[in-house]
């Protein structure tokens, strides 16, 4: 599996004629009902004729129509909006968003979850552009390279969210996860924290807590301070890891000055695990987090954060979408939705 963007460079005019069933048959030498017969019931075609026919789909991108009779033609108003977890409120104040602005105008949203899994994710829409949806709306940047290049051959809208970049399949609306990471970072230094260490849950998968990783190493580099302390669980986010990485962080290194936790879940564990420590914060360690959770502002000491505008980035996403659904002109096809850093008495 190739987990880098994909088929970046190789945007295309959405709209274009789709790669057909007699695409794929030319391409692999055969007849259009030899390539029905393979993907419809492989066991009646050899094996060595399946996997040339496999190869000539893959190569062209071809995505065959699930959708049966005479509905093979029409529009379905229906988006597919692909998050790595239903679990997380990251992901449910984002899809809140999407799903509000659409339905609104008449489209209905499917719920898909890769469980941060590339090979689920690609998968997943292998199946869902059979059914010929309006357009598809998916989570950051970087996807399986069959994913992209079904996508940049699909012909409909795609929008990637959560992550920003330039390299994106068509249209993009995220956040600049490697500036998030710097922010915190830059905020910890002001206030005169010299020994800061960085926390996350399931890094190898969540590549955009590690990009905020890299963000927050790269200024305490730029400013000659110890900048790997990194301590990270391979499982899945909430507030009992958080206590967990605040006990291991703290036992590791007894002179840590301030925890920068790759989300606000992890960070409210850990000041919840804090006052059953008696450990005051930020008198003996500052804590500051990432997503800007309303949970942040009950806590005891309040949480500081970098807060990402999630509703309204799934509002413009939606509202990228139907600008394109219905022709209309648009201003730009990636969108920068910012972020702020509000500073609260954990820091």
């Amino acid at each position: 599996m190739n987990q880098n963007s994909g088929a970046r460079g190789r945007r295309r005019h959405r709209g274009t004629d789709r790669v057909t069933i007699q695409d794929v048959a030319s391409a692999a030498g055969v007849a259009a009902i030899t390539v029905s017969r393979a993907l419809n019931t492989p066991d009646r075609v050899s094996a060595k004729l399946r996997e040339r026919i496999d190869q000539a789909v893959a190569s062209l991108g071809y995505v065959p129509n699930l959708v049966a009779g005479g509905l093979a033609s029409a529009e379905m108003r229906m988006i597919p909006v692909v998050v790595p977890s239903l679990s997380i409120l990251t992901f449910i104040e984002v899809i809140h968003g999407i799903q509000q602005t659409l339905e609104e105008a008449g489209y209905q949203v499917l719920l898909g979850s890769t469980d941060f899994d590339l090979d689920r994710e690609a998968s997943l829409i292998d199946s869902l552009l059979g059914y010929s949806p309006s357009g598809v709306i998916l989570t950051g940047l970087r996807h399986h390279e069959r994913t992209a290049r079904r996508l940049n051959s699909w012909g409909r809208p795609v929008i990637e969210i959560m992550e920003l970049g330039d390299d994106c399949i068509d249209m993009n609306v995220g956040v600049d996860n490697y500036a998030v990471g710097a922010c915190m970072a830059k905020h910890l230094l002001a206030r005169g924290f010299q020994r800061i260490a960085y926390l996350g849950t399931g890094m190898d998968r969540d590549y955009r807590a590690m990009q905020r990783f890299e963000g927050h190493r790269r200024v305490l580099e730029e400013a000659k301070v110890e900048c790997d302390i990194l301590f990270r669980r391979d499982e899945p986010s909430s507030y009992a890891s958080g206590r967990r990485l605040f006990l291991e962080a703290l036992a590791t290194r007894p002179d840590l000055q301030a925890l920068h936790f790759a989300n606000d879940n992890l960070a409210a564990g850990a000041l919840m695990e804090a006052n059953r420590q008696g450990v005051r914060v930020p008198e003996e360690i500052a804590i500051g987090g990432y997503l800007g959770l309303s949970l942040g502002e009950h806590l005891t000491p309040q949480l500081t954060t970098v807060t990402v505008p999630r509703f309204e980035m799934g509002v413009q996403a939606a509202k990228l979408m139907l600008a394109r659904l219905e022709c209309r002109e648009q201003s730009a096809s990636r969108m920068d939705i910012g972020y702020e850093l509000t500073v609260r008495e954990s820091t």
